[in-house]
C-alpha cells in the first residue's frame, strides 16, 4: 500500500479468505507495508508479527491490496457520478457497495452510465419505450401488432407497424445486454464453454509460416495454454490469423431465451428475435471482448511468471567470486575483444586479437599467453556469441595451467554497453570494449554486473514483448530486490546499481553512500550508514541488515543479524562468559545457546532462531558453489550435429512448453516438455531450471529453419509404453491444428464466423 488510506477490513478479510491466510497475518502485512517497510525486510526480520509469511505471500497480499484499492476508486467514482445525476437509490448504492469485483461492478453501472447514442435510445426518443415495456410483459391475451398500432407517428419516423415493433425490439435488445443476471449467465457460459479458434487470412499463408501451427486451430479457450493464445494474439496482430472466442451461438441464445421468454405467444417471438439481436449484436460482443481479455490476462501471468522464475535463476547464478579475470567479447569481422580485470573488477588492460588466419590465430594465442602471466590471470571468461566455439578452442589449445576457462552468456551485454551506466563507467572506452567487461564480471558475480541491464534486455522470457509491460517491469524489480537482498551487498564495494536494490536505499541514497565512501574511505562499522546524507533511521532500518561490513569493526557487520537483534547476540555471549568473536568461531559454544532463553516481548522465536542459524554461517552466500562446464569438443556449428548424438549443455531458457538449451553451436535447441524426463512432466520449471548443466540428446534437425531438437530422457529413441494391452500404443490421429497430446480436434467454425472470414477475406 502506498501513503493513501488504510485498508479497510472488508478488503482485509476478503484478501484473507481468497489467499487462505489468517486475518491477523494479512492484517499485519498491510499495516507493515502502510509504515513503508520492504518485502524482503517483512519476510526477513518481522517474522514474528505476519506468522513467519515468505516473500510470494507478502507479495501476494501486497498486489491484492492494491487490486482492491482500485476496485474501490471505480466504486468512489461510480457512486459520484450517480450521485451528481440524481439516479442513485438506496436500492442501486446497495448493489454498487456490494460488487465484489470490477465485472459485477460495471456490470451494476452499466444501465446508467453514459453513452453514444444507441439504436434503443432512438427509439426512447420515438416514445416506444412504453410499447417495449409492454411486448417484454408478454401478455396472455397479446396482439403485438394491434399494440404497436398506438405508436404510429410519422413525424417521429414511425410509419408502420414493423417499425414500431423493431423501434421495440431495439429497447428490448438493450434491456437484455444491460441486465445483470444475463450477463452473469453469458460470462458464465464463456468461461466453461467457449470455444478458442483461429485461422489463417486468404492470401497471408506465406507471411505466416511461423504460425503455421495455428492455420486452423480449434480448442476450449478454459484449457487453452498461455503460450499458445499469445502466440495467436501475436499472429492475429501481425495480419496473420483471424482469432474468435465463443461459445456455440446456440446454447447462448438457449440460456437467454429461458430467461427471457415466458410463453409461444406473439409478444414472446418478438421477444425472440431481440434476444437473437441482443446476444448478435451486444451482449455476444461484450462477452467476447471480456473473454478474450481474460484469456490475455491469465496468458501474460503465466509469462510473466515463467520471466520472473528464470530471471530469479539467472540471478542467483554460482559466482566464481573474486578472481583476476580475463574476459573475450569474440568475433570474426571484427576481432576478438580483450579486457583483463583484477580482483575487484576493475579494468586493467585491454586488447584486440584476431582469429581469420592461421598467423592471426598463433598471434592471438601469443598475446594470450602474455596477459595471462603480465596479470597473473586465474579465470577467463568467454563470450557465447559469434566466433564464441573458435575463440574457446584456441584458449584450451594453450593448455594454461590452473586457469579455468568458462563460457559466458553474452545475453544483454550489448544492451549494457550502450547503457548510460555503462558510459558513466568507462566513458573512453569502445562498446566492445565495455561489452568484453560485463563478460569478465558477469563470471566472477552474475547478480552485481546483471542489476546493471534492464531484465527484460536478458532474453529469459516466453513472449515477453506481448505482455503488459508495467506488469513484467513490477515483476521482475519484485524479483531483482528479492535476490540482490537474499545475497546481501558488500557495501564498501558495491556499485550504486547493486545498492539501489537494496531494501530502503534506491537510486538516490546509493549514489550519497558511494560519494561518501569515495570522499571518507571505506565505512568501519554499519552504524557510520547513519552519516550518510538522507540516510535517516527508517532507510537504515530497512537496509542495514541487507549490507555487509567484512573486516569492519563489528563482526556481526559482516553477517545477516540486523542490528537491532545485536544485543541478543552480545547477551548470548556474555551467558557463555565469552568474547563475541570467541563465540562466533566456535560452534560447540554455541550449542549450549537455548534458544527460547533470548525469547522477548520485541524478539520471538523465529527471530532468535534465524540468528543462530546466521551464526552458524555468517555472512554465507546463498548461492551454489561455481561448477566450471566444457562443451563437447568439435562441435562447433549446427551443421556438426548428429541425430543420436549425446551432449553437454546449459539450459538457457524455460517455458511452459519445454527448455532452451545452448550445446555450443550458437543457436539454442528445444527440449520439448514431452522430451524433458521420462515420465510424464506438467511443469517443466520441476525439472529444470536455467543455467543448470544438462545432458541431451539430438533426436531432430532442422537447419533451413535454424530448428535443433533436443530430449533428455535416456533413451528417446525407445517404443513408447504399451497403453492397449498388447503391441505399441495407439497411434495418434492426424490433427491439423498442431502436434501433441491434450489438444482438441478443430471443430467447423460457425456461421457468423465464416460469414465474417469470407468478408474480411473479400475485403
Amino acid at each position: 500500500m502506498s501513503e493513501a488510506q488504510p485498508a479497510s477490513a472488508a478488503n482485509l478479510s476478503q484478501i484473507s479468505s481468497e489467499l487462505a491466510i489468517s486475518l491477523p497475518q494479512v492484517s499485519a502485512v498491510a499495516n507493515l507495508l502502510e509504515e513503508g517497510n520492504t518485502v524482503p525486510f517483512i519476510a526477513r526480520y518481522r517474522k514474528e508479527a505476519t506468522g513467519s509469511l515468505d516473500e510470494v505471500a507478502i507479495i501476494a497480499i501486497r498486489d491484492r491490496l492494491t487490486q482492491l484499492k482500485e476496485l474501490d476508486a471505480r466504486r468512489g467514482a461510480i457512486l459520484k457520478s450517480l450521485t451528481e445525476r440524481n439516479l442513485l437509490t438506496p436500492e442501486l448504492e446497495a448493489k454498487v457497495e456490494g460488487a465484489a469485483s470490477m465485472a459485477e461492478l460495471e456490470d451494476v453501472y452499466l444501465p446508467f452510465k453514459p453513452k453514444r447514442r444507441t439504436k434503443a435510445m432512438m427509439a426512447r426518443e420515438k416514445g416506444l419505450e412504453p410499447l417495449a415495456l409492454w411486448v417484454l410483459a408478454q401478455p396472455e391475451q397479446d396482439d403485438p401488432a394491434g399494440e404497436a398500432a398506438k405508436y404510429l407517428d410519422a413525424e417521429k419516423g414511425v410509419e408502420s407497424v414493423e417499425d414500431a415493433l423493431a423501434g421495440a425490439r431495439d429497447i428490448i435488445a438493450e434491456i437484455i445486454n444491460e441486465d445483470a443476471e444475463a450477463r452473469a449467465a453469458m460470462r458464465s457460459l464463456y468461461a466453461e464453454k467457449a470455444v478458442l479458434r483461429s485461422r489463417v487470412v486468404l492470401g497471408e499463408e506465406e507471411k505466416g509460416q511461423k504460425f503455421k501451427d495455428y492455420f486452423e486451430w480449434s480448442e476450449l479457450a478454459a484449457k487453452a495454454a498461455g503460450h499458445r493464445i499469445l502466440a495467436i494474439r501475436r499472429g492475429e496482430k501481425e495480419g496473420c490469423l483471424i482469432f474468435r472466442v465463443e461459445p456455440e451461438a446456440e446454447q447462448a441464445l438457449a440460456i437467454l431465451e429461458r430467461m427471457f421468454l415466458q410463453n409461444e405467444g406473439p409478444c414472446a417471438e418478438q421477444v425472440r428475435l431481440a434476444v437473437a439481436d441482443s446476444y448478435g449484436r451486444l451482449l455476444g460482443r461484450a462477452m467476447e471482448i471480456e473473454l478474450r481479455t481474460a484469456l490475455r490476462k491469465r496468458a501474460e501471468e503465466e509469462a510473466v511468471k515463467v520471466f520472473a522464475e528464470n530471471l530469479r535463476e539467472l540471478l542467483m547464478a554460482a559466482p566464481l567470486g573474486p578472481k583476476r579475470v580475463l574476459a573475450i567479447d569474440p568475433g570474426f569481422r571484427t576481432g576478438c575483444k580483450v579486457a583483463c580485470l583484477n580482483r575487484q573488477g576493475d579494468l586493467k588492460h585491454h586488447d584486440l586479437i584476431n582469429l581469420m588466419s592461421e598467423n592471426q590465430r598463433k598471434a592471438a594465442g601469443d598475446k594470450l599467453r602474455r596477459l595471462v602471466k603480465e596479470h597473473g590471470i586465474e579465470a577467463i571468461a568467454i563470450g557465447n556469441g559469434t566466433a564464441s566455439r573458435e575463440s574457446e578452442a584456441l584458449v584450451r589449445g594453450l593448455e594454461l595451467e590452473g586457469v579455468t576457462v568458462v563460457m559466458v552468456s553474452e545475453s544483454g551485454a550489448s544492451v549494457y554497453s550502450a547503457s548510460e551506466v555503462a558510459r558513466e563507467e568507462f566513458p573512453d572506452l569502445d562498446l566492445t570494449v565495455r561489452g568484453a567487461v560485463s563478460i569478465g564480471r558477469r563470471l566472477v558475480d552474475p547478480l552485481a554486473e546483471l542489476v546493471k541491464i534492464d531484465p527484460k534486455a536478458i532474453g529469459v522470457g516466453q513472449y515477453q514483448h506481448d505482455v503488459d509491460q508495467g506488469s513484467l517491469a513490477r515483476s521482475l524489480e519484485d524479483v531483482v530486490f528479492s535476490c540482490v537482498n537474499a545475497v546481501g551487498v558488500e557495501v564498501n564495494t558495491a556499485s550504486p546499481q547493486l545498492l539501489a536494490f537494496v531494501s530502503g536505499l534506491g537510486p538516490s541514497l546509493a549514489q550519497n553512500i558511494v560519494r561518501h565512501r569515495e570522499a571518507n574511505g571505506p565505512f568501519g562499522d554499519r552504524k557510520q550508514l547513519l552519516k550518510v546524507p538522507r540516510l535517516g533511521p527508517k532507510a537504515f532500518e530497512q537496509a542495514a541488515g541487507f549490507l555487509r561490513i567484512r573486516q569492519g569493526g563489528n563482526p556481526l557487520d559482516a553477517s545477516a543479524v540486523h542490528p537491532e537483534s545485536y544485543p541478543v547476540v552480545e547477551k548470548m555471549a556474555r551467558d557463555l562468559a565469552c568474547q563475541l568473536e570467541e563465540m562466533l568461531k566456535d560452534q560447540e559454544l554455541r550449542r549450549r545457546i537455548k534458544p527460547q532463553e533470548y525469547v522477548s516481548e520485541r524478539v520471538g522465536l523465529p527471530t532468535v532462531t534465524d540468528i543462530l542459524a546466521e551464526l552458524d554461517k555468517p555472512g554465507r552466500d546463498p548461492r551454489q558453489a561455481f561448477e566450471a562446464f566444457s562443451f563437447a569438443e568439435g562441435v562447433h556449428a549446427p551443421e556438426d550435429l548428429q541425430v543420436g548424438m549425446r551432449l553437454p549443455g546449459v539450459v538457457t531458457n524455460v517455458t511452459n512448453f519445454g527448455a532452451f538449451v545452448d550445446v555450443g553451436v550458437h543457436n539454442d535447441g528445444l527440449v520439448h516438455i514431452s522430451q524433458l524426463a521420462d515420465r510424464f512432466v506438467q511443469d517443466p520449471r520441476q525439472e529444470v531450471k536455467v543455467q543448470q548443466q544438462v545432458e541431451v540428446t539430438v533426436i531432430g534437425l532442422d537447419l533451413a529453419r535454424g530448428r535443433i531438437s533436443l530430449s533428455m530422457k535416456k533413451d528417446p529413441f525407445a517404443e513408447p509404453p504399451r497403453r492397449d494391452g498388447g503391441g505399441r500404443a495407439p497411434a495418434a490421429k492426424p490433427h491439423k491444428g498442431g502436434q501433441g497430446k491434450g489438444r482438441s480436434q478443430p471443430q467447423p467454425f460457425n456461421n457468423a464466423f465464416s460469414k465474417a472470414l469470407g468478408k474480411l477475406n473479400k475485403n
